[in-house]
């Protein structure tokens, strides 16, 4: 169990995805709203190390967002 305290995993939660030309992105301050293509109920993909590992759902609590798993996605080989 020591050995697994040292192994590093980037956790990535997608909640959508937007396609903006270069010069509109360049222009964009802080602030700046980019609209998604996902809508409040859709369910997010869940990366580990940039592989999708399960799907999930945005929860709120008081001043919290959280993710809740709802369908692990089964890795390949």
């Amino acid at each position: 169990m020591g050995a697994l305290k040292d192994i590093k995993v980037e956790i990535t939660v997608v909640l959508g995805q937007a396609r903006l030309p270069m010069h509109q992105l360049l222009r964009m301050g802080r602030g700046a709203v980019i609209e998604l293509d996902a809508n409040p109920k859709d369910d997010v993909l869940v990366l580990a190390n940039n592989r999708p590992i399960a799907r999930a759902e945005i929860v709120l609590q008081e001043d919290r967002i959280a993710v809740a798993i709802t369908d692990p996605i089964a890795a390949d080989g």
